[in-house]
């Protein structure tokens, strides 16, 4: 009697496990959404300055649109489509607060993608964390957008501005430890924070070695009466931390002046195709930048299984596209990382799980990174990307030189 009961108790408990196991089961497969996810669609917010100086990176916008439009058109992300929202700031932070707010409180974006510019994510930062909405791959270098503590809804993508600015110090103190510098820098959040990593590189060395420094704001029409300044101080090493407008005035004006310093130009403005050309290739032969990214006009990757990849999206989807602008092959790169945390997320929509695949990249690897540079983030490291390696500019391309350096902040 006692053995019945007992085997009818066993029993009941199986069935009991049983069903807890099928009902558990099927919760974890529950789609879960937030604002902006669905079914059917992912909204996804974006800020880029179309227009006003910093317009040169408009492309970057464009060529995620069109990633997104062959993701949609290949099937989308599991099933689900991408509705791309990408607005103008001019490059104004007052104006990049006004999109932000109209992203999330009108047209319902799961989170915010790509935003561009450090003056524009300082401005909406502070906004978009008290919400709780990603602002996931800033389109900045700027070290305080990878602050997991103070800001964990904040991640960059590109390396950190003073990473490079520490490989730069790293390639004079080898080559030329006895140098006068002079230094042009952006009198913003991006100028400041390269010439800071330039500095921590040097080191002691900083005081003797610069001998002048000289800033300008981005709503000045023309920077030659600094470059003229910068000349006059009997410099031979030349820094230009400068965005592509006045990048390209600044190769001009080195040249016009007759001046032949070791030039640095930061990577943001060191693309050839709208940086590089316009000033004249004559005028920036042997000038010396630092890339994370293959360049779309280097005949050198043509049988590059990534960029074999990246020359086909552009035939179909972005003829008219530059391949030699920097700005082609950067929204490419962004918008591929973007694909691969919506991957992970799976059926998990949630603002929180965004930043969760953000910060569980191991290796990854867009088609169009320099062979070795790789993507990783953890919950403590919001800096995608922190290698480069040097580059000199001869004839009408980039050659890369040295190894792979690792610049990573307060490393």
């Amino acid at each position: 009697m006692l053995s019945a009961r007992l085997k009818l108790n066993v029993a009941a408990v199986s069935t009991a496990v049983v069903a807890l196991a099928v009902t558990g089961g099927s919760a974890f497969a529950q789609k879960k959404y937030d604002t902006g996810a669905s079914d059917t669609e992912i909204k996804i917010g974006n800020i880029m300055p179309y227009s006003g100086p910093a317009s040169a990176y408009g492309v970057i916008g464009k060529m995620e649109d069109a990633y997104f439009k062959m993701i949609n058109e290949q099937g989308g992300i599991n099933g689900r489509k991408i509705k791309f929202i990408t607005y103008d700031d001019g490059y104004s932070p007052p104006k990049a607060v006004e999109q932000a707010r109209k992203l999330v409180e009108s047209d319902e974006v799961l989170f915010v993608f790509g935003p561009l510019g450090t003056p524009s994510n300082s401005a909406i930062q502070k906004y978009l964390n008290a919400k709780k909405v990603p602002q996931v791959f800033v389109a900045t270098g700027a070290t305080k957008f990878g602050d997991p503590k103070g800001f964990p809804w904040t991640m960059g993508w590109q390396p950190p501005y003073q990473s490079e600015g520490k490989i730069y110090a790293k390639h004079l103190l080898a080559t030329k430890p006895d140098a006068k510098v002079a230094i042009l820098y952006q009198n913003d959040d991006f100028g400041k924070d390269l010439l800071k990593g330039l500095k921590d590189g040097l080191g002691e060395a900083a005081k003797k070695m610069i001998v002048a420094e000289e800033s300008y704001e981005v709503s000045e029409p023309s920077i030659d009466s600094h470059i003229v300044k910068l000349k006059s101080s009997g410099a031979d090493v030349y820094f230009s931390i400068t965005t592509p407008k006045f990048a390209a005035q600044s190769i001009k004006k080195v040249a016009e002046l007759g001046w032949k310093p070791m030039y640095f130009q930061s990577n943001v403005g060191a693309s050839v195709g709208s940086v590089l050309k316009p000033a004249g290739y004559e005028n920036a032969q042997g000038l010396l930048s630092a890339a994370y990214a293959k360049d779309g006009a280097d005949p050198q990757w043509d049988n590059d299984e990534g960029m074999k990849k990246f020359y086909a999206f552009l035939a179909k989807y972005a003829p008219d596209a530059n391949k030699a602008d920097g700005s082609v092959v950067y929204g490419y790169g962004q918008a591929q990382t973007l694909v691969q945390v919506l991957k992970q997320a799976g059926d998990t929509l949630t603002r929180e799980n965004i930043m969760k695949q953000a910060a569980s990249l191991k290796d990854f690897a867009p088609d169009t990174l320099l062979p070795g540079v790789k993507i990783n983030t953890s919950a403590k490291d919001f800096y995608p990307i922190e290698q480069l390696q040097m580059m000199r500019f001869k004839g009408e391309k980039y050659e890369l030189f040295g190894p792979i350096i690792s610049g990573e902040v307060g490393g």
